[in-house]
């Protein structure tokens, strides 16, 4: 099974549209909603205060130069002490809350996209595209807190009340204040963001592209330089680098275009408004001209980062599109961890397919044809065949990842694709071709499965995928660190992780697909050895290449260009012509000669 290339843009926007992004939002900020409206608040009362400091200052100053009404310039010097110290202590408030609902909710998202990865795996994206799903996109929910919604209503607070001290002192001069306001915050900014939602809607595209071919000179230089291929790999990330930074300048440019359109703007709505005061100066007095004017001029200000905010706000959305993609399931739905209640009776768990075609390409063959196979609860069933006759499809079949054409799939009596991935979790898991190994010790890789696991637990599910006593003869026992993807381990090690693990989460129905994929024949065996040990009397679909070892399952089926062509046990098929016998016949020739230098 070939790891998948980036999802597009109108594949993530399938998985997600504009309500399943809002749905998701609404579900991350669920439990936050008070510090969102507080930081809001904090926010727009920062606002305020500045423009009551600007009027203030205005009026102290205008009427301390015509030397009338000095009895109440105290008032209004205290009022402008007033306003400067509220001006700071709620712009930090606002700092404060923002930062921690924004850095709250993040952590509720990230920790949404690490379960939504836990049960199955991952087939569709490429592990650097999911590395940068998970981290950079899900890091533009911050940037959609704090750099888009605030601003919003920070300015539309602002527009508000600068408006109604106009109103108050001159009608007129309102209206040319917010003709103003309106072009400035409500015209300019959305066609800066039209203009460069293109380069907004690709950037997050092309940052995945980039960290694709990224990882791939990383991981593979040794192979690059082998067959010098370098040069052509490293132009890739160059061409990647070149698109990400002409789509962030062409965004950077809409909103250098819009800022400029805004102070404009700005300086003809002031001269507008003193205008329109000069000329009712007989009415209005002088010092409320000053106030006009310098009000005005102030509100302004609040205006300025809603260009950045709607570009950002486009930016934002796409990447949570993405990683709402890679949830993979309807926002809001409970992500019940594995392994923590809730679990099925194994005993009453079955799997079952009945006649089931699956096409994955309406233009080529389908790549099951009609199989029918049953795993009763507590049976183990192997399924074998060469490279391409359909293994890796029955296995997604199973866990829900395709639909049928025709026939079904029955996981309890009730197809997997119709339950809800936190209920299907609990149902079925296991262990896919190249598992993952994180960065984290191995105790918290373990506990992935169950984050509540106790140390005996995890003890135990070591000793039954046979790494118990590798993992105690490591220096830091269970809290070792595996390195970058396992680098520390050996490949059987890895391997043996992946099964704990899947013994730890401890479901109905246990998937393993390849679990000695990329081992030497003699550590495959360990391994297999291992992994039919621990499967003993449980419900197991094991999927696998290697005929060897195969004695302890209940039933053989062996899958051939997306057909079922034999069945049985071990020693049945060892005897009969097909498949089996041809396949078991050429392992063992194989291992003779090792056998015999051994020997030697």
């Amino acid at each position: 099974m070939t790891e998948p290339t980036p999802g597009t843009a109108a594949e993530d926007g399938a998985a997600a549209g504009p309500a399943g992004t809002a749905r998701t939002l609404r579900e991350v900020t669920r439990g936050h909603g008070g510090r969102l409206a507080l930081a809001a608040l904090a926010a727009a009362s920062a606002e305020l205060a500045g423009l009551g400091l600007t009027a203030t200052a205005a009026w102290l100053i205008a009427t301390a130069a015509e030397q009338r009404l000095i009895g109440a310039l105290g008032l209004a010097i205290v009022g402008v002490r007033a306003f400067a110290l509220a001006r700071g202590v709620l712009r930090y408030l606002e700092r404060l809350t923002g930062h921690d609902v924004a850095l709250r909710a993040l952590a509720d998202l990230r920790g949404r996209v690490y379960d939504a990865l836990v049960p199955r795996g991952v087939r569709r994206w490429r592990r650097d595209d999911l590395l940068n799903r998970m981290s950079t996109d899900v890091d533009a929910v911050q940037d959609l807190l704090l750099r888009s919604w605030l601003p919003v209503a920070v300015a539309g607070a602002a527009g508000a009340a600068a408006v109604a001290v106009t109103a108050f002192l001159h009608p007129p001069a309102a209206l040319l204040l917010a003709a103003g306001l309106l072009l400035a915050g409500a015209v300019l900014p959305p066609l800066a963001a039209a203009r460069s939602a293109a380069a907004a809607a690709s950037v997050a595209r092309v940052r995945a592209e980039l960290a694709v071919h990224t990882g791939d000179v990383l991981e593979g230089a040794a192979e690059l330089a082998v067959y010098g291929a370098h040069d052509r790999f490293a132009a890739r990330v160059a061409g990647a680098g070149d698109r990400l930074a002409a789509a962030q300048r062409r965004a950077a440019g809409a909103e250098a275009l819009a800022g400029a359109g805004q102070i404009l703007v700005q300086g003809a709505t002031v001269l507008a408004v003193a205008l329109a005061g000069i000329a009712a100066v007989d009415v209005i007095g002088g010092v409320a001209v000053v106030v006009l004017g310098l009000t005005a001029l102030a509100v302004f200000e609040p205006l300025r980062p809603l260009p950045a905010a709607l570009v950002q706000l486009r930016a934002s959305r796409a990447a949570l599109r993405r990683v709402v993609a890679v949830l993979g399931s309807a926002p809001g739905e409970a992500a019940a961890a594995p392994g923590d209640g809730g679990t099925a009776d194994p005993a009453a768990v079955d799997l079952r397919l009945d006649d089931v075609t699956v096409r994955l390409d309406p233009s080529r063959p389908p790549a099951l044809r009609g199989v029918r196979l049953d795993v009763p609860a507590g049976r183990r069933v192997a399924v074998v065949g060469p490279s391409g006759a359909g293994k890796s499809t029955l296995i997604a079949a199973v866990l829900g990842e395709v639909a049928p054409e025709s026939g079904t799939v029955l996981l309890a009596g009730r197809p997997p694709a119709g339950r809800p991935d936190a209920e299907l979790r609990r149902l079925v898991s296991g262990v896919t071709q190249d598992p993952h190994v994180f960065q984290v010790s191995l105790a918290e890789n373990l506990r992935l499965a169950r984050p509540g696991a106790t140390a005996e637990q995890l003890r135990e599910a070591a000793r039954a995928a046979g790494l118990l006593a590798d993992i105690d003869a490591m220096p830091e026992g269970f809290e070792t660190l595996p390195g970058q993807d396992g680098a520390q381990l050996s490949g059987g090690q890895r391997q043996r992780l992946a099964l704990a693990r899947a013994l730890l989460a401890d479901p109905p129905v246990l998937v393993l697909d390849e679990p000695t994929e990329g081992l030497d024949d003699e550590l495959a065996d360990a391994v297999l050895g291992d992994v039919l040990a621990a499967t003993a009397d449980r419900t197991t679909l094991l999927v696998t290449h290697r005929l060897t070892g195969l004695e302890a399952v209940d039933e053989i089926v062996v899958l051939e260009d997306g057909r079922i062509t034999q069945r049985g046990g071990h020693a049945e098929l060892a005897a009969r012509p097909g498949y089996f016998r041809e396949r078991l016949t050429a392992e063992q020739l194989a291992r003779a000669p090792l056998a015999a230098a051994g020997a030697d």
